[in-house]
This record gives structure tokens, sequence and C-alpha cells, in this order.
């Protein structure tokens, strides 16, 4: 599903998802992902429960500039580990989980309207 809206060059824009994976700024990332407005990383996680703050070092390396995690969990939203939100909220992060999808359009928008947002995006099929 293409999912582009207007931004700079710049930004990283996720251009399109599928089940096994993500375009973004004319990437295709077959994993897991972090995107952040200025660059995307992948990520060796396959589903939430691994998620953990060492696995997502990169976003708490950043923290002071993102205010916002969208969690994109896969085919339906799930429950972020409680030690995982908690580590979030002590560095000012708050995040939103969120079917994949959904979180690929929030982030566009959200990215869209220069706010300090991030998404760790989960494939829909592993």
């Amino acid at each position: 599903m293409d999912v582009t809206p207007v931004a700079s060059a710049d930004r990283q824009v996720i251009e399109s998802y599928g089940r096994a994976s993500f375009r973004v700024s004319g990437i295709v990332h077959e994993c897991a992902i972090l995107v952040f407005t200025d660059r995307t990383i992948p990520l060796t996680v396959r589903a939430i429960g691994e998620m953990t703050a060492e696995t997502l070092a990169p976003l708490f390396a950043r923290a002071g500039g993102v205010e916002i995690l969208l969690l994109g969990c896969g085919a339906r939203m799930l429950l972020v580990p409680r030690e995982l939100r908690a580590r979030l909220k002590e560095v000012g992060i708050v995040v939103d989980a969120m079917d994949t999808g959904a979180a690929c359009r929030t982030y566009n928008i959200l990215m869209a309207e220069d706010r300090r947002v991030a998404a760790v995006l989960l494939p829909s099929e592993v």
C-alpha cells in the first residue's frame, strides 16, 4: 500500500509497506526497522517481546530528539512490555503501539508536521 506524503527530500518517508518488507525513501528493508526522520536503521528483533532497551539502543542514544515512538507490532496491536514502556518514559519518550500499517501512516503524518517522531516497524509476516 502506498502511503507517501509530501515531504522534503532530507526526510525519511515510509513509501510503502507489505507483509514482509518496507520501502523507506527508496530503500527496501526486509526486516524490522527503526525509522527516524533523518535515517532508518535495520533491527534484529522479530517480535515485540524481543524488544529491550539494548535492542533499541539507537533510539535511547537520541532520546532528547524523539518525543513519540510509534510501535508497529505487526498484524495487530500488542501491549508494550512494561519494562520497555517504563524505560522509554524515563527518557521522556511516549510510546504508542498499533498495527504496523497504522504506525506507517501515522509516522508519515507526524513527520510531515515536523514532530519529533520515530517508529519501530515489525513486519506483519515473519
